[in-house]
């Protein structure tokens, strides 16, 4: 029942919030997220936990204000979800920034494929589309929601701009192997895994799990490993990218456990410079009272 109504209010939340004026919706965004920082529920305390292990000679006051500009950032994030289907390919395109857009469009125009990793940063959504309108064939994986028709409703929103949403299963991999080689980009987000098959990694000196699928993939097609960071600008996004080398030596899991950390030593680079941007709620860290999950 709770996840029927979760799944109306998202379905609500698409049709009213493209109807209502931009600046109202993106004010009042703010202020709920401002209204969410004060009641400090499990989520924000969760982020505030996150943040703070990134900036470790953070005051408290700087801190407060960091997470109050995360949850406007979150929240700016869902609000161009909801109003993404109307922005047009020209809002979309122009409103895109980058530190060297050739390293994933050289990729691209190769015809090998790019595996692009990721984490749950600005508005990735945005960065695919505009990847999908200069031509690319986008792919990516979504862990199933509940309920069934929500989960849909996500596949559809993705598809619309042309990316392909593969569901998360024990298929996955090849069937990502079969489209990198086939010339697409898969992306990644891959800031988290922590079940036992999650890669151990250090991150802001401190034991994290990341996922091996992406490394697995480039090690396994040969395509171009590339580190994404997205960050919100005034009128849109700004991405980082950075291509990985292939390490040379060592076994297949020595290979992965090398570029799963250093996609993470990304990951850190693009956060430290724009911590509100990741918007990163739940657990990361494994050390402290963590319990392994299956």
């Amino acid at each position: 029942m709770m996840q029927n109504i979760v799944a109306l209010g998202y379905f609500a939340a698409w049709r009213i919030l493209r109807w209502l004026p931009e600046k109202f919706v993106y004010a009042n965004a703010n202020r709920i997220a401002d209204y969410l920082v004060r009641k400090n529920g499990k989520s924000v305390a969760r982020l505030r936990s996150n943040l703070a292990r990134t900036q470790p000679t953070i005051t408290e006051l700087d801190l407060d204000l960091l997470v109050y500009r995360g949850m406007r950032s979150a929240l700016r994030y869902w609000c161009d979800t909801f109003r993404f289907p109307d922005w047009s390919r020209e809002r979309i395109l122009s409103t895109v920034t980058f530190n060297d857009e050739s390293i994933l469009l050289d990729a691209i125009a190769a015809g090998n494929g790019a595996i692009v990793t990721l984490p749950h940063c600005g508005n990735y959504d945005h960065a695919a589309a505009y990847f999908c309108a200069k031509g690319a064939q986008l792919v990516t994986v979504a862990e199933h929601l509940k309920p069934e028709k929500l989960f849909k409703k996500f596949m559809q929103y993705r598809a619309d701009f042309g990316m392909e949403a593969l569901p998360l299963d024990g298929r996955v991999i090849p069937t990502l192997m079969q489209r990198a080689k086939a010339g697409c980009v898969i992306a990644l987000a891959a800031d988290r895994d922590l079940s036992r098959s999650g890669i151990n990694v250090e991150f802001f000196g401190g034991p994290a799990r990341m996922p091996a699928g992406p490394a697995l993939l480039a090690l396994r097609t040969s395509a171009p490993f590339i580190s994404a960071y997205v960050s919100y600008t005034d009128s849109g996004i700004h991405i980082d990218l950075e291509h990985i080398a292939i390490p040379t030596t060592g076994t297949e899991s020595e290979k992965v456990s090398q570029l799963v950390q250093t996609s993470a030593n990304h990951f850190a680079a693009g956060i430290r410079k724009h911590p509100q941007d990741w918007h990163m709620m739940q657990r990361i860290w494994i050390d402290g009272d963590f319990k392994d999950r299956e």
